[in-house]
């Protein structure tokens, strides 16, 4: 052990530039300890170099490998020098900057959801409504958007301006219940309307994105307007529901009127056609009778008498015939 220590003291005398002589141990010899002093203490300045050396080389490594980047396959690499876009990557890969004087900025490739904060507006009707909607949105010039906006922030603050602008503009100009009301809804066409207005608001900015489309999640009501607005919601609807059972009242009479003036015309075009009918029957009736009685003018002649006597004659009527009577002839069973 204490040979070792020696050893060790030695080592760190050479590395301190100290020149030192070693005394022999108990167990070297005479001549050992000559060489020894002959030989002298090593040159500090190897060691010395050797470790700048390892430094450097360690720090280059560290900033080679700070300097590279990964690409990803769903993101954007936007390269600055001295806050101007030098480089921009999209496609995937290992990249690399120049240490120092160069930053990247990733940004998203796909779309992403932009939650807007709740906004009172005022209808046409003046009724203040709590607007809660989000917009979808994508990046299309990775490269204007750094260098116009900066930051997604900024862009996301700057479009929240234009969709709220918006919104207030284009439901200021529809009533209340035409907004909740699920048959006259036009809030699909207010989202389009919204959509398209701020894309153009966006591109005079030329911050090169675009909103792909802006939804109205849901419309509240201020809480201490909501028994107002219920009460009126509910005359409205009593209105309306009485408007409707006038209409349906008025349209009724008109239907029974018009059916019953077609059923009066039917009826007397039914009894023209049957009265024709019934005539043209009764001239083809006596068409055959006169044709029959023709050919025998006697029997035609009793018939008349007959259907005569049918006639006038009812079950109780008592009728006094003379015996030489036609008539009681036929009812005798004579005949002539």
């Amino acid at each position: 052990m204490d040979q070792k220590n020696k050893d060790l003291e030695k080592f760190l005398n050479f590395l301190s530039g100290k020149s030192k002589k070693a005394a022999p141990s108990e167990g070297d010899s005479g001549d050992n300890v000559v060489k020894m002093s002959k030989k002298g203490p090593k040159n500090p300045k190897k060691y010395i170099s050797l470790a700048v050396t390892l430094t450097i080389i360690f720090a280059l490594a560290i900033t080679l490998l700070a300097n590279i980047y990964i690409v990803k396959e769903s993101e954007y690499a936007v390269v600055r020098q001295f806050g101007e876009v030098v480089k921009f990557e999209r496609e995937p890969g290992l990249n690399m900057k120049i240490p120092f004087i160069q930053s990247v900025t990733k940004l998203p490739k796909n779309q992403m959801t932009y939650e807007i904060s709740e906004e009172e507006i005022n209808t046409k009707d003046k009724k203040r409504i709590i607007i809660d909607n989000y917009a979808v949105w994508r990046i299309t010039d990775p490269k204007l958007l750094i260098s116009n906006a900066g930051t997604i922030e900024k862009v996301e603050s700057r479009m929240e301006e234009f969709i709220y602008s918006v919104i207030r503009s284009e439901l200021g100009r529809i009533n209340y219940t035409e907004i909740i009301n699920d048959e006259d809804s036009s809030r699909g066409s207010i989202n389009d309307q919204v959509t398209e207005r701020v894309n153009e608001l966006l591109s005079n900015d030329n911050y090169g994105i675009e909103v792909v489309d802006v939804r109205i999640r849901r419309i509240d009501l201020p809480t201490e307007n909501e028994q107002s607005v219920f009460t009126n919601m509910i005359s409205d609807r009593e209105s309306i529901a009485q408007k409707y059972l006038s209409e349906g009242d008025a349209q009724k009479r008109r239907i029974e009127a018009q059916t019953d003036q077609q059923v009066q015309e039917m009826l007397a075009k039914a009894s023209k056609e049957a009265a024709l009918i019934q005539a043209e029957g009764e001239a083809e009736a006596a068409k055959i009778y006169n044709k029959s009685f023709s050919q025998d003018p006697e029997f035609y002649s009793l018939y008349r008498t007959l259907e005569s006597y049918k006639k006038t004659v009812g079950e109780d009527t008592v009728i006094i015939l003379p015996a030489t009577s036609p008539y009681a002839n036929i009812l005798s069973g004579y005949i002539k």
